[in-house]
């Protein structure tokens, strides 16, 4: 039975707060942001209070051809470097490692070696065995690491458990409950944090959130977990993130009672970058077919394709995805 777990006057001082804008909103522009444009979110989210900026992916090259992507599709430490130098910082830089996309024995230098704090693995519930090899080699290496079991709206719950113990029982930090379709309404998030807690709790790690915004609830849905006791909060600057795009960082930080946490350096950002990028043409955040697809529990690939067509055909598009769905 879920807890409250601090309340709206004080604050937790174990919550942490990831800003993921260069890698979920490098889904929207193949990753071509400007060095100008990371330097200067890299620095608005060290005003922010921010505890992990998380630059990118740690792709194989051997797969993703590099001149198909901008360079935080791979996130190679010397062009992490070329942004952090000459700053002092306390807040840790995250990257993501894709299951079976990433050469993480050639590509992961040592921690000493490496700008990088973080180790962010993704996995599939099929894939847990390669996930778990790839935190041990992370932890071997020096780094902090993250596990997010994806698509878990389409998973069997008793599937899940055995997931989570297994996860659970490696050397990961934390683990990361993901709304991978932006499916989740809030009473659902309550009972499957819950269960990620309880795991949690029995292995001492600790749990985040990383919501999806197509049924515009991924902030409520990131408030509801940490209201029980997840502590790991995903966000990105301007909710940017693929179709309809992540919780909002600037909700995430207003929302919290922590004095290290401010607003204003956010929102100078999002008024000298974000707005540009968006007058550029980028298109992200929620709109009527990503809606479809999170309240019937799709891939929302159907609906970023529905609105590159140009199509305004909403019902037939919602029968398209129940016939789909048979």
């Amino acid at each position: 039975m879920a807890t409250k777990n601090g309340d709206l006057v004080s604050f937790r001082p174990d919550i942490k707060v990831l800003d993921a804008t260069l890698r979920d909103g490098g889904l929207v522009n193949n990753f071509q942001f400007s060095d100008d444009f990371v330097r200067a979110l890299y620095q608005a989210n060290i005003l922010a209070g921010v505890d992990y900026m998380e630059f990118g992916y740690k792709a194989d090259r051997d797969i993703f051809n590099e001149s198909d992507f901008g360079k935080w599709k791979f996130c190679k430490d010397e062009d992490i470097r070329k942004i952090t130098q000459g700053i002092d910082t306390d807040m840790k830089i995250a990257v993501m490692a894709d299951v079976g996309r990433t050469n993480f024995r050639r590509d992961i230098l040592p921690k000493e070696e490496s700008p990088i704090d973080m180790i962010r693995v993704a996995t599939y519930i099929n894939s847990i065995p390669a996930a778990i090899e790839m935190i041990e080699d992370a932890k071997r290496k020096g780094y902090e690491t993250t596990v997010n079991i994806m698509a878990v709206s389409k998973v069997n719950l008793d599937e899940l458990k055995d997931g989570l113990r297994h996860l659970a029982a490696s050397s990961v930090d934390v683990i990361y409950l993901v709304d991978s379709f932006g499916v989740f309404y809030p009473e659902q998030i309550v009972r499957l944090s819950d269960m990620y807690l309880e795991v949690a709790a029995a292995f001492n790690k600790q749990i985040g959130i990383h919501a999806h915004n197509n049924q515009q609830l991924a902030f409520a849905n990131t408030i509801q977990a940490l209201t029980i006791g997840v502590s790991y909060l995903d966000a990105t600057v301007n909710g940017m993130g693929r179709g309809a795009g992540n919780c909002y960082l600037e909700n995430l930080l207003g929302f919290l009672r922590n004095p290290k946490y401010r607003l204003t350096p956010i929102m100078k950002f999002v008024q000298d970058y974000m707005l540009k990028l968006k007058q550029d043409g980028l298109i992200w955040g929620p709109d009527i077919p990503y809606l479809l697809t999170g309240i019937l529990n799709t891939h929302p690939s159907s609906a970023i394709k529905f609105l590159k067509d140009g199509r305004t055909d909403y019902t037939a598009f919602e029968q398209e995805l129940l016939d789909n769905a048979l």
